[in-house]
């Protein structure tokens, strides 16, 4: 049995890969931070699904952590680097440890679980990371910066490590994610939120659906790599 191991998976668009690939036939591993009660929801969701299910609290910034999670895991055929965390605030209001902090998760997480994850994909003779990035990592979000420049570095990781690990038949991709329906969101009014939708080609926000179904293609095609797959209703085009 195939097994995905996707960072963050305790609710949001985390939550809905793993009941994505789940209903796809793979067994999922997930991990969390903090929201245990969400992880036991994501835990009880995935076994009505009638998958295999692991479920690790893990700090993704954290070494030790992540090789510990990745011991456990077996028959690993795809990564999803999903767990993000964001902030609003002028630069010269950005203390460093929030700015570090934010590149700790985003950025340093998503190598961390990316270099633990090789020695596996390498026995396997194959493998397929996706990692979750932005819009605002294309384009840049003013009150954004911390956050955009983590999810810049996370698209500039993924095309140097598609290019490294391709002849050794791992695949590396990226999604860049526009106005999805999750809590991250939330902190924007409702105002806000419906100003930015209105001037979309797509008006609408997206679905963390949309974004699992388009991680799901990514695993599967065996001949894309290197690719950023936009889910923004056209915000950037």
């Amino acid at each position: 049995m195939s097994t995905v191991l996707v960072t963050g998976g305790s609710r949001g668009i985390g939550r809905e890969i793993c009941l994505t690939f789940a209903e796809a036939g793979y067994d999922v591993a997930f991990c969390y931070s903090k929201d245990s009660i969400g992880a036991e929801e994501t835990i009880s969701l995935l076994q009505k699904k009638g998958a295999g299910v692991q479920a690790f609290r893990c700090d993704v910034s954290d070494e030790k952590s992540v090789e510990e999670m990745f011991s456990s895991i077996y028959g690993l055929e795809v990564l999803v680097n999903n767990a993000g965390i964001s902030s609003f605030g002028l630069i010269q209001d950005t203390p460093l440890s929030q700015w570090e902090a934010i590149f700790r998760v985003n950025m340093t997480g998503a190598f961390l679980c990316t270099r633990a994850a090789i020695p596996k994909f390498l026995k396997r003779g194959e493998g397929c990371i996706v990692n979750i990035s932005s819009m605002w990592g294309e384009t840049g979000a003013s009150c954004e910066a911390a956050y955009s420049a983590s999810k810049a570095a996370l698209l500039g990781f993924t095309k140097a490590a598609a290019k490294e690990l391709g002849p050794s038949g791992i695949r590396v991709n990226a999604v860049t994610c526009g106005m999805i329906d999750t809590k991250m969101n939330e902190v924007l009014s409702a105002e806000d939120r419906l100003e930015f939708i209105r001037n979309l080609p797509i008006p609408r926000e997206g679905t963390a659906y949309e974004v699992a179904e388009a991680v799901l293609f990514l695993s599967k095609n065996k001949y894309i790599t290197g690719e950023i797959l936009r889910i923004n209703g056209g915000a950037v085009i």
